[in-house]
């Protein structure tokens, strides 16, 4: 009971989905949502049943969680158990960031908002088929200010081939000139996914020595403005990390609930049917709604929990590794702990490879 333990939730519906996006998400289901959230709150339930333990955090994702009413959401937040001191997150469309929507999540007992703001800029914006304004940054860092929300998050992305360096320049100004500026930023690198219309053109795939620039130039950025990083795309002002990013990273344990939802526990990690409309009639009729399982030996878990650590500014042990001859220029080591070096974040696949328990 001392471990952090986490509960992600997943709302799958979309207003419209995005040209990278790859996940579970479904911009034509929204006619599902009040049966969903009756079907997550009984999975939620039958959990509880089987002994589901008191939340450290719970993180609402998707999907687009704000696409549920506040008064839907919080029903399925209200079915949790959580400690008194529980962070809990809701990703949330920045054109969805309504005052009263925010107040509505404050007074219902969540701690943490995430903003999927990606950029400022309006050619990048529409590369990423972003419908958000770009001054979405000033109005949400207002209204969730306003609504009492003292520690929040906003989403960048790099690697748009609309994108220049002084687009990434530009929009770290705007975030950072902010009366309200997030005190908690993430940055990812564009991904062309297969079976996305970014991932079918060539054309439009990121160029990867201009996307490692751009990410330098926020790492770089960020830092001198006294972010700290904390995770390969992860930046926060101290004491405004996520702990529930910390459970997925400190490889602790957690539940899923939602469709396509995914759990591990003591080395089991299990999933939920992928489609919100499979996922509601499995339910229904009284059938746990599991996709798929796998149990996992103690040399993977070893290398899960060395590869996870390796992402973030904790490192690992210098004996995690038989040899570091061949990747001294991407890391650096500190009282004995490997961490990578600023030009090693987005190489950080040919450092774990090298990991003692990946061999």
């Amino acid at each position: 009971m001392s471990r952090p333990f986490g509960v992600y939730v997943h709302v799958p519906f979309c207003a419209h989905r995005c040209d990278y996006c790859a996940f579970a998400t479904y911009s034509d289901r929204d006619h599902l949502m009040d049966d969903y959230v009756d079907a997550v709150v009984q999975e939620v339930e039958w959990a509880k049943e089987d002994g589901l333990r008191p939340a450290t955090s719970v993180f609402f994702g998707g999907g687009t969680p704000s696409r549920l009413s506040p008064e839907q959401l919080l029903r399925i937040l209200d079915a949790i158990p959580r400690l008194e001191d529980c962070e809990v997150t809701v990703e949330c469309n920045p054109e969805d960031a309504s005052l009263e929507r925010l107040v509505a999540y404050r007074n219902g007992g969540v701690t943490r908002m995430s903003f999927g703001v990606q950029s400022t800029q309006p050619a990048v914006l529409a590369d990423l088929g972003r419908r958000h304004g770009t001054m979405a940054h000033e109005e949400v860092s207002q209204a969730v200010t306003r609504a009492g929300f003292t520690t929040w998050n906003m989403d960048l992305i790099v690697g748009s081939r609309a994108e220049t360096l002084d687009d990434a320049r530009a929009t770290l100004r705007d975030l950072l000139s902010l009366e309200f500026p997030p005190p908690h930023i993430s940055c990812y690198a564009l991904t062309p996914e297969p079976a996305t219309p970014l991932g079918s053109d060539p054309a439009r795939h990121p160029d990867e020595d201009e996307t490692a620039d751009a990410y330098d130039v926020v790492g770089q950025t960020l830092e001198a403005d006294g972010y700290e990083w904390e995770e390969i795309s992860n930046w926060a002002r101290p004491g405004h990390e996520c702990r529930h990013n910390h459970v997925y990273w400190d490889h602790d344990d957690y539940a899923g609930f939602g469709s396509a939802a995914h759990s591990h526990e003591h080395g089991r990690r299990y999933w939920n049917v992928r489609t919100p409309d499979r996922y509601i009639a499995m339910v229904r009729a009284g059938e746990r709604p599991l996709g798929g399982e796998e149990t996992l030996d103690e040399s993977t878990q070893q290398f899960e929990r060395d590869s996870l650590a390796l992402r973030t500014s904790r490192g690992v042990p210098v004996e995690a590794f038989d040899s570091l001859d061949e990747i001294a220029h991407l890391i650096r080591v500190r009282e004995g702990r490997v961490t990578l070096a600023p030009e090693g974040r987005l190489l950080a696949n040919q450092v774990i490879v090298r990991l003692r328990s990946g061999n």
